[in-house]
């Protein structure tokens, strides 16, 4: 009796697995499902260090990927660095617009981060790092994922490819406020464009002094239509 009460219970242990497995499965968004299972965006630079929260490490790589020769350590006093640290958000997005380049905003979801990697855009975004009893935010690069896995590929701080659970980097994002923007070539359309989005961004890229480059923006969604 003791050995069909233990297979018993072997049987319902194996269930419970298996339902919890199909659980997981099942909390893919469809817009994830939808996706490539695997993408890298190796040509993304990467410049280590661990100062300043990683901002101007990840703006320097973004900058860099669009064709300006710059380091991390010449945006530090752009960024008023150090003593800026509370004004990161804001700074490099003004910094961004200084160089010409769009800063499009994106949704705080997991699927529409990995939608523009998807398309071939990193993406860069701001996360907490540390354990329960202290965190602190950090700036870093979404430059790949693995559906299947379940893993989101992040360039940060001294590691170029750092993996996170799906689960474990949507708890350290949107614990650090769910921030994350594009930081596009005027002419260089996001996936699934938002057209009231964009506008607003080219709008204020023209009032940082921009105004070629965001008609050049204006005039991109204007032809996508």
């Amino acid at each position: 009796m003791s050995s069909v009460i233990s297979s018993f219970r072997s049987l319902v242990v194996a269930m419970v697995c298996l339902a919890a497995l199909a659980g997981c499965a099942g909390s893919v968004s469809p817009q994830i499902k939808r996706l490539p299972e695997r993408v890298e965006l190796n040509s993304v630079p990467f410049f280590r260090g661990e100062m300043f929260q990683g901002a101007p490490q990840s703006l320097a790589a973004l900058l860099t990927l669009q064709g300006t020769v710059i380091t991390p350590g010449l945006l530090e006093k752009p960024l008023h660095l150090p003593g800026g640290e509370a004004r990161l958000q804001q700074n490099l997005q003004t910094l961004a617009r200084e160089y010409g380049l769009v800063v499009y905003p994106l949704d705080g979801e997991l699927g529409a981060l990995l939608e523009q990697v998807a398309a071939g855009y990193p993406v860069l975004l701001r996360y907490t790092e540390g354990s329960a009893f202290w965190t602190e935010p950090r700036y870093a690069i979404l430059a790949g994922y693995n559906r299947q896995k379940r893993t989101v590929l992040l360039r940060s701080g001294m590691n170029r490819r750092s993996l996170m659970s799906f689960s474990a980097f949507e708890s350290a994002f949107k614990g650090a406020g769910g921030w994350a923007v594009l930081i596009q070539q005027p002419g260089q359309l996001p996936a699934n464009v938002d057209s009231q989005r964009w506008l607003k961004a080219a709008d204020e890229l023209a009032g940082a002094g921009q105004e070629q480059a965001a008609a050049r923006a204006t005039k991109a969604l204007g032809a996508a239509r």
